[in-house]
């Protein structure tokens, strides 16, 4: 028993000693250290924009464009789930990256490496990195979307500021904000994407409407015309070689 005791009373010791040794708060992260509250900031950012990535990745690139029409591909010649999502998304995504491999290759000489290399500031990396993705978007955004969305921004502006801008018709695209060009963007893909989808589904709509067509005149009211028109939509998507034709055109809209 007084073994045991000994033993307890080793330990609560030890312990104490332990608790004494563990640097506070105060001690790791200084008073007025500027510095280190600078880079804990950053390292909040950092993390912030990873997480959002996918949806700047989204926004910002040619990305929309090649899913929608690869989406409106696959309702065109009724397949639910062939090709899958993953490849279709894959798909999309390295036609982004070839796409926007100029524009991503200009971000990081002018922005990142910089400030890696510690000879600008974050503040003007962020500008240098921004740049090319505006210019691209400047290059594809339609007019009147971009006036769209300036003139609901100039909404949430003060009486006089709107009424300085009353007698710009257009806005001036190299000041053009990112909560303007960025959703303005967006739907101009989103209308580009589906004026490419309708060309895409129109030729197997009429396949649809001549199997259809036959099969009322042969009397076979049961016999779903999709049964019948699959075979001969995958066969024409293959003879006239559309995977190249479709991703090429694709890709050279951008050019």
């Amino acid at each position: 028993m007084i073994r045991f005791l000994w033993i307890i009373a080793g330990l609560v010791a030890s312990t104490q000693a332990l608790h004494a040794q563990v640097p506070g708060l105060e001690d790791l992260i200084p008073t007025g250290d500027t510095v280190l509250s600078g880079r804990m900031i950053q390292l909040i950012a950092l993390l912030t924009v990873l997480s959002v990535a996918p949806g700047i990745l989204i926004m910002v690139t040619s990305f929309t464009r090649f899913v929608v029409a690869l989406s409106f591909l696959r309702t065109g010649m009724g397949l639910q789930s062939t090709p899958a999502n993953l490849v279709m998304i894959s798909l999309a995504l390295f036609m982004t990256f070839h796409v926007m491999a100029p524009t991503f290759e200009k971000s990081w000489d002018e922005g990142v490496q910089p400030m890696i290399d510690k000879t600008i500031s974050e503040k003007e990396a962020f500008k240098r990195i921004v740049d090319p993705f505006r210019e691209f978007m400047l290059q594809h955004v339609r007019d009147k979307d971009l006036m769209l969305f300036d003139e609901l921004a100039n909404r949430s502006k003060s009486p006089d500021q709107t009424g300085n801008q009353a007698d710009q018709e257009k806005p001036e695209k190299a000041e053009v904000e990112l909560r303007v060009l960025v959703p303005a963007f967006m739907i101009s893909e989103l209308r580009r994407g589906f004026e490419i989808g309708f060309l895409i589904v129109l030729p197997f709509l009429v396949i649809d409407l001549i199997v259809a067509t036959m099969t009322m005149s042969m009397g076979m009211m049961m016999l779903p015309p999709t049964v019948i028109s699959l075979p001969f939509k995958i066969l024409f998507f293959i003879l006239i070689d559309g995977w190249n034709l479709l991703v090429g055109g694709l890709v050279r809209s951008f050019f």
